[in-house]
């Protein structure tokens, strides 16, 4: 069984490479029931693939107990990828190059339209890109290139910054018992900067996106987004089978660490 994350063993939050001061906010009002659009996208292969945009977009009900005011969630385009979704067999060992890439289209989405950053990359990574980039970086060793080998919360970081300039927090958590303890910075996040979060740990071992956060008065749930479907999806379909949906807090797992990483791109 994979590993998708590896143990920080700084303090509770390290922003990798710099820290930027968060400032504004502003709360989702657009999580109505819509039907998901497609984009199309090649790989190395000029395998084109469609790729479904916001797929939590038409979950109407909230969990039990959350009110709208107490429920925040990514802002702005991003697209589902996830595993074969351009033709690469990455089954058993991509879901963190997916949610990557999911968080590089959400970016290359708000540098498009607020024509921010215009000297950098304004297109989304393939596997193989990623792993030249990590190389390249002298993170990882030149058989990397090629490899399943998986990428945790840490190479997300560093990929972001080197293609987009735009720093990422990272958030360690010893055990999923701490999560409760940073939803209310999940929640700034969200608030202030907007962009999906990606979640990796040890024994749960899964990489995942995060697209929102509730705090109820009896639990708190985070929105989690899953790459590991294969096929042509709808939107309802991840809906209905639970590929995108809302999870209580207290089910991450007590005897597994978290890493979570937190793009910090300002002006979104």
């Amino acid at each position: 069984m994979e590993v998708h994350d590896k143990l920080c063993t700084d303090c509770q939050a390290e922003v990798i490479p710099k820290v930027e001061q968060e400032a504004g906010s502003h709360v989702e009002e657009g999580f109505v029931a819509t039907r998901a659009s497609y984009s199309s996208c090649t790989t190395d292969s000029s395998k084109a693939a469609d790729l479904l945009h916001d797929v939590h977009l038409g979950m109407l009900a909230l969990p039990s107990g959350v009110s709208r005011c107490m429920a925040t969630f990514v802002r702005g385009v991003y697209d589902y990828h996830h595993y074969l979704c351009d033709g690469i067999d990455d089954r058993g060992w991509g879901c963190g190059y997916r949610t990557l890439q999911t968080m590089c289209s959400w970016i290359t989405n708000q540098l498009k339209e607020k024509e921010l950053n215009s000297t950098v990359s304004h297109r989304v990574p393939s596997i193989p890109e990623i792993q030249r980039i990590l190389v390249q970086l002298g993170d990882k060793e030149q058989n990397f290139i090629g490899s399943r080998d998986w990428i945790g919360s840490f190479e997300i970081c560093v990929v972001i910054d080197q293609l987009y300039n735009v720093p990422c927090k990272l958030l360690h958590l010893r055990s999923g018992t701490e999560l409760v303890t940073i939803l209310p910075q999940l929640r700034q996040h969200f608030e202030h900067f907007g962009s999906p979060v990606m979640m990796g740990g040890s024994v749960d071992n899964s990489s995942k996106g995060i697209l929102g956060v509730a705090c109820g008065a009896g639990e708190s749930y985070l929105l989690v987004l899953d790459p590991h479907f294969v096929g042509k999806p709808s939107s309802k379909q991840l809906q209905n089978e639970g590929w995108v949906k809302w999870r209580p807090v207290t089910t991450f797992l007590e005897d597994s660490f978290y890493n979570l990483c937190c793009p910090q791109l300002a002006d979104c």
